[in-house]
């Protein structure tokens, strides 16, 4: 035989495997950076600027009316504040109101909460009603009280047995306070309600089972399940409420807008005023909003430390 000749054949070569390009796509991680960026941006122009600005503000006198820039003055506008009477009346003003707002709304709302318990007919539809207050603008609630406050033509009167319009007493100039609180109790009732209520759906019924074989009269039963058990909810809706009665604008401006005189001017009110309403003291009102800002975080931390309290029983 011959020589055999053998035809070598190249290997076919085999095509790199194609890797994807990077280039266009995006990981998970920064497409969760890419939709939280916008809200930090937007944090931090309408929330943490202003914040510190106005903290800036307060260090200076400056009016946002003038073309005059901030002059450093130290703290001479909290020195100012501090000693001003129509200061001073605007605190005291704010603090009964707070005080009895919250204390009327915790006790209204806990025994509304304590009714709606019980499971009758139509309990869905009573709890949506009572509602209703708390979901309308303050504004609005404002100007339909004063409706109903009016002594000629509004049925509050008639509602508490003054039929003589003659003699009907004038809500708003003679118990113009009171009128604003009872307003705010109205509305925001059903806010500590909703949350007790949650509260007292969430007790076990067998611990009261267990206390009605021990024989426990229903007071006791309230002492030592029923309120020991909602207590941190009701806490909790103290604590808010209590931050909002204090920065309380928006209604008593709808019912009342202060007056009359200065009888109903909270410290908002009062800021308001220095600010909008011909004084444009802008520096002046930046130091008063951070007192107002330091008097709630006081009060706050005094009811987070009850509230723990309370947690560790």
């Amino acid at each position: 035989m011959g020589n055999a000749t053998t035809i070598a054949t190249a290997p076919a070569r085999t095509a790199p495997p194609q890797r994807r390009s990077s280039r266009g796509q995006l990981n998970d991680a920064t497409i969760q950076k890419l939709f939280v960026l916008p809200t930090l941006v937007l944090l931090i122009l309408w929330n943490v600027f202003p914040l510190f600005y106005s903290l800036y503000l307060s260090f200076t006198k400056y009016s946002h009316s003038g073309k005059i820039p901030p002059i450093w003055v130290g703290g001479a506008n909290y020195a100012a504040l501090l000693s001003n009477e129509t200061v001073w009346h605007s605190f005291a003003v704010t603090g009964r109101y707070t005080l009895l707002t919250v204390l009327f709304q915790a006790l209204v709302g806990f025994g509304l909460a304590l009714l709606l318990r019980a499971k009758f007919k139509a309990s869905g539809l009573l709890t949506t009603l009572i509602l209703i207050p708390m979901m309308l603008s303050p504004v609005v609630v404002g100007l339909f009280w004063k409706l109903i406050f009016n002594p000629l033509y509004g049925i509050f009167n008639y509602l508490i047995g003054f039929w003589n319009p003659s003699t009907a007493p004038v809500w708003l100039k003679d118990y113009a306070l009171i009128s604003v609180v009872i307003v705010d109790v109205w509305m925001w009732s059903p806010f500590v309600m909703l949350l007790c209520l949650s509260g007292l759906k969430a007790i076990p019924e067998y611990i009261y089972e267990a206390a009605e074989i021990d024989r426990a009269s229903p007071w006791r039963q309230f002492w030592k399940i029923t309120l020991p058990q909602v207590a941190p909810l009701l806490m909790l809706a103290v604590l808010f409420r209590t931050i909002e009665a204090i920065k309380a604008f928006d209604l008593v401006m709808g019912l009342t807008g202060g007056g009359p005189g200065n009888a109903t001017e909270t410290v908002s009110v009062g800021l308001y005023r220095m600010v909008f309403q011909g004084q444009a003291r802008t520096g002046m009102a930046s130091a008063l909003a951070y007192i107002v800002l330091i008097i709630i975080i006081g009060i706050s931390n005094v009811y987070i430390w009850y509230l723990n309290k309370i947690k560790e029983g």
